[in-house]
């Protein structure tokens, strides 16, 4: 009833899932063309309900839609996962969800991917200087820069976060550098991913000072951030903590997969265990080699590349299509396409989110290994939305 009247206020239509919802501890509202007054709608109808997830992904509210969640969120004591992906919050957006950060006392995850700006950044470190609760925080598809590299440093002073996510920024040299001064420092962090931002050497050499300091860290993904084998061997420097690296899609040769697995082999007490060249290194019988005598000692690590070439050459093992493995599955099982889908769009509007998807893939017998699933997420989600559309 308060979100009927919620609605005629705002003069919005209101939104079938919202009310199927009510009583639930998620609510999933993605995708719904909410806009500001829709927002409003539910932030007031939302008031004294128990809820813990809220998710909001792609419902262009805006700033002024931000300005609404942060009076119902500032002091709401519930809601533990929020995720506003998509909403062109702007600065003004970003302004509004630091001082909700600021004093709210339940949230552990966000996910604030919104083209923000370096100035808008600084928010963000602000205030994650006095919320040691939040444990993960997404702020990948931004446009963070040098400044805004800067200021991600002084962030991770925070006391509580361990999840970070700020790939499909532009952290390039100075703002990489700077950045990294702040890794070096920070205690809490374990996993921290730093995909597609265009590292470079530079940044390299700054992660791997870092990383010399950091013991906390045990994931990091360094995908497509044109590293060479020079900047790997920079890299490679402060790498007795880490637990995953990947360095997928980046201008590594033989040679940077060789000083890789040298690292560990001369490293006894490294915690390196997995390794990710991907689709883009072909090695070497030396490195097979190689890789089978530190496998001795490190009997867990793994390493994955696309093949192995060379004058000693072996033919690299057929990847098998993975949209040809689900529709082999679905065969066998007489099972349409829709039938798997439906089980995990629950909304029914033919997007379901990567996560999800990878969840149901992994959780369903459908025999696909992990870099096939990734495979396949990559070619039904190209654009990087955060969102697999199957129609």
């Amino acid at each position: 009833e308060v979100y009927m009247q919620a609605c005629r206020l705002e003069r919005v239509i209101p939104v079938s899932q919202f009310v199927r919802n009510i009583g639930t501890a998620t609510m999933t509202l993605n995708h719904c063309g909410l806009g500001p007054s829709g927002c409003k709608a539910i932030a007031t109808a939302l008031g004294d309900t128990q809820i813990h997830t809220l998710e909001l992904a792609g419902n262009y509210i805006q700033a002024e839609g931000s300005r609404y969640l942060m009076q119902l969120l500032r002091f709401n004591s519930s809601i533990e996962h929020l995720d506003l992906s998509n909403n062109h919050l702007k600065s003004d957006g970003a302004e509004w969800m630091a001082k909700m950060l600021s004093d709210n006392i339940s949230l552990k995850t966000i996910k604030l991917s919104s083209k923000f700006v370096d100035d808008d950044a600084k928010h963000f470190a602000d205030a994650l200087s006095t919320n040691s609760r939040l444990k993960e925080l997404d702020l990948s598809h931004n446009e963070f820069c040098g400044k805004g590299g800067e200021y991600l440093g002084q962030l991770l002073n925070n006391e509580g976060l361990e999840v970070l996510d700020l790939s499909w920024n532009h952290l390039r040299m100075k703002g990489a550098v700077a950045f990294c001064a702040g890794l070096k420092v920070n205690t809490t962090l374990k996993h921290l991913d730093l995909s597609w931002n265009g590292f470079g050497n530079d940044g390299a050499l700054a992660i791997g000072e870092a990383l010399k300091f950091n013991n906390t860290l045990v994931h990091l993904n360094l995908n497509n951030n044109r590293l060479t084998n020079e900047g790997v061997s920079m890299l490679c420097r402060g790498l007795e903590y880490n637990d995953t690296l990947q360095l997928a899609y980046n201008s590594l040769t033989v040679e940077g997969a060789l000083v890789l697995v040298n690292i560990v082999k001369n490293t006894p007490k490294t915690a390196l265990d997995e390794i990710d060249l991907c689709q883009n290194v072909q090695v070497n019988q030396n490195f097979v080699h190689l890789l089978e005598v530190t496998r001795q000692e490190h009997p867990g690590l793994k390493v994955h590349y696309r093949g192995v070439g060379g004058f000693i050459a072996k033919k690299p093992q057929k990847r098998i299509d993975p949209m040809k493995v689900v529709q082999d599955y679905l065969d066998k099982r007489k099972l349409r396409l829709w039938d798997f889908f439906r089980n995990i769009d629950k909304d029914g509007t033919m997007q379901v989110p990567v996560t999800d998807f990878r969840r149901a893939i992994q959780q369903s017998s459908i025999p696909l290994d992990g870099y096939q699933v990734e495979e396949l997420i990559q070619r039904l989600d190209r654009g990087r939305t955060g969102m697999v559309d199957y129609r």
